[in-house]
């Protein structure tokens, strides 16, 4: 990375030449942040795969410079290993609609080709939609890329509730992947119809579009979420407008804060361990050097900034029911963020319900917590949706 302290800058692919003492930069050209690498077996030049349009692309690079050519695209993939005959790539696959299997790609054939079919059985159990692309203009009148999920037995004469999905990180994109915690199969199993859109911040749409989240944690991405919802209810004709709900983590928590703070657009929101005050974050929080890069400064260095995008400051605008979720080991949004919003909530008079998990930290792990984290947001959802 060429800036310290920016925990999502572009990471380039280095070679350092031990005998000249010299640093090449190999992907400079490349407006993707290199993932998972290797040489290839003569050495000649080095393999890699990198985030694009939320799915992933593998390239391959001399290791004397030059243009990183695109092997494979499409694909969201991981644990990216190289066969002794050089040309067979061995990785984890998934889809939205399809849990991790191993496949193989061929790079001379460009044949890929499934090696394990490990939930075959269960699979087919169940019905499970693929998922669909979207793209609208956002903000800056830039194009931003969303996700379209059906629920089972989707009938486009019926009406369907929709649930927007907002991703943490803020930088990491919704892919097309079978995420363990934030299943979107899961969220549309009930009957709703799912929308996850990769707003100003996310990954593998070039740096300048992961930079515009910087300093600006309510502005673009908030404008994004609004004018992709927008889109949806202007282009799906089977979306109900009337029934409308918004789930997220982390910074996907905060935004659900910020949404409670802007609009009253929705019926309902889940806000799970979600950045509530900015200024009483930056004081708690593992991860100092995050909130100095993202709000420009410290809090009396740059109160302006602290002050402008934390949902705290506009309580008084609070009106839309939300289930606030929290856990006593997260270091990197300290517990007191979702009690401080909670508090908020019920102070302004507005339905909410705070679920709270003694043994876990920023993520919920442990299975059966896992079903009652399910058990509790669908739940919610269902009291405001199916009425």
């Amino acid at each position: 990375m060429a800036r310290p302290g920016y925990e999502s800058d572009k990471l380039s692919l280095m070679v350092y030449d031990r005998t000249t003492k010299k640093i090449q930069n190999l992907t400079e050209n490349l407006d993707y942040s290199v993932n998972e690498m290797l040489w290839s077996r003569d050495s000649s030049g080095l393999y890699f795969d990198a985030d694009e349009k939320g799915r992933n692309a593998l390239f391959k690079v001399p290791v004397s410079g030059g243009k990183a050519e695109k092997i494979l695209e499409g694909q969201t993939f991981n644990s990216l290993s190289l066969l002794p005959d050089g040309r067979t790539f061995i990785f984890i696959k998934q889809a939205m609609n399809r849990p991790s299997d191993i496949f193989a790609f061929d790079s001379t054939s460009k044949k890929l080709t499934q090696i394990t079919e490990v939930n075959k059985e269960l699979l087919g159990q169940l019905q499970m939609n693929p998922a669909e692309e979207f793209w609208f203009e956002g903000a800056d009148k830039d194009k931003v890329h969303g996700w379209l999920l059906k629920p089972p037995a989707f009938d486009p004469s019926k009406n369907y509730p929709l649930v927007l999905l907002i991703h943490g990180g803020p930088h990491g994109p919704w892919k097309d992947e079978f995420h363990y915690r934030w299943n979107a199969q899961m969220f549309a199993s009930p009957g709703y119809v799912i929308a996850l859109i990769n707003f100003h911040a996310s990954s593998g749409y070039g740096q300048r579009f992961s930079d515009a989240i910087v300093g600006d944690w309510g502005g673009r991405p908030y404008q994004d979420i609004m004018k992709g919802l927008d889109y949806l209810l202007a282009t799906y004709p089977f979306l109900d407008k009337t029934k409308l709900a918004a789930a997220g983590a982390s910074y996907g928590g905060y935004m659900i804060d910020w949404i409670e703070s802007q609009t009253a657009r929705f019926n309902c929101l889940v806000s799970h361990d979600g950045v509530f005050d900015l200024r009483s974050m930056y004081g708690s929080t593992e991860e100092l050097w995050f909130p100095e890069w993202e709000q420009k400064g410290t809090p009396w260095t740059n109160p302006e900034q602290y002050t402008k995008w934390s949902p705290s400051y506009y309580v008084k605008n609070f009106k839309t029911p939300c289930l606030v979720i929290h856990s006593q080991n997260d270091y990197r949004v300290p517990l007191e963020q979702g009690l401080q919003f909670f508090t908020s909530l019920k102070r302004m008079n507005v339905p909410s319900k705070f679920l709270y998990f003694p043994d876990e930290d920023h993520f919920v792990t442990k299975p059966q917590n896992a079903e009652l984290w399910w058990k509790t947001v669908l739940g919610w959802l269902a009291a405001y949706l199916k009425k």
